[in-house]
């Protein structure tokens, strides 16, 4: 209970000014009620982030979870539901960004290890398959900074468009190319055919359980 109505007050806009007091209001409890089961505001705020960082994780692993699916679909599924979790992603940072190196690199860890780790695997196993020209270090690394840049950026409100689809476009032109062929010269696909190997985000919005 207290980790759950501390995640509101910790991880939005601002969280840096929260104190013990202000959570204690919130609960309607006392401060030593909360200390005999978190020491500090630090150990509080680790358990909130454990259990933002555990709901990334259900997500994606989720998506990850889609054996028999084609390798394509298995890459389109995993951008979408990395896309639905960004906002979850930057609200950690932002909440361990300030003032507290530990936390700081905690959430970096833990970025590292839930996020950043499943698509390189992914690609390793699109490489094991001789599906990918492309070495996979590159195509992971290149998803990473796309990932990154999107925790901050204003790209999506000013395109009117969700993180996932702008994700997804960007690593699509990667593995697929922003030029369309002027007479279904690529891979003897039309348009039609290629929007069904490459359908977009929303498309499949009801393919990923969180």
């Amino acid at each position: 209970m207290i980790v759950e109505a501390a995640g509101p007050l910790f991880l939005a806009p601002g969280s840096a000014r929260v104190s013990m007091d202000d959570l204690a209001r919130e609960l309607g409890m006392s401060k030593k009620t909360i200390y005999r089961h978190f020491p500090d505001k630090r150990s509080l705020l680790a358990a909130v982030l454990d259990r933002q960082f555990a709901a990334v994780e259900r997500t994606l692993a989720a998506a990850q979870d889609a054996h028999g699916q084609s390798f394509g679909a298995r890459v389109q599924r995993f951008l979408l539901a990395a896309g639905s979790e960004l906002g979850r992603i930057g609200a950690a940072r932002l909440a361990a960004g300030r003032g507290d190196a530990v936390l700081r690199q905690y959430v970096e860890q833990r970025v590292d290890a839930v996020v950043y780790r499943r698509p390189e695997e992914l690609f390793w196993d699109g490489h094991r398959q001789g599906l990918l020209s492309t070495p996979p270090e590159l195509l992971s690394e290149i998803t990473r900074g796309v990932l990154e840049r999107l925790l901050t950026s204003r790209l999506p409100r000013e395109l009117d468009r969700t993180a996932a689809d702008l994700l997804r476009a960007s690593v699509d032109t990667v593995l697929y190319g922003a030029i369309r062929p002027a007479h279904s010269a690529h891979s003897g696909l039309g348009d039609e055919q290629l929007r069904a190997v490459m359908p977009r985000a929303r498309d499949e919005e009801q393919e990923v359980g969180p």
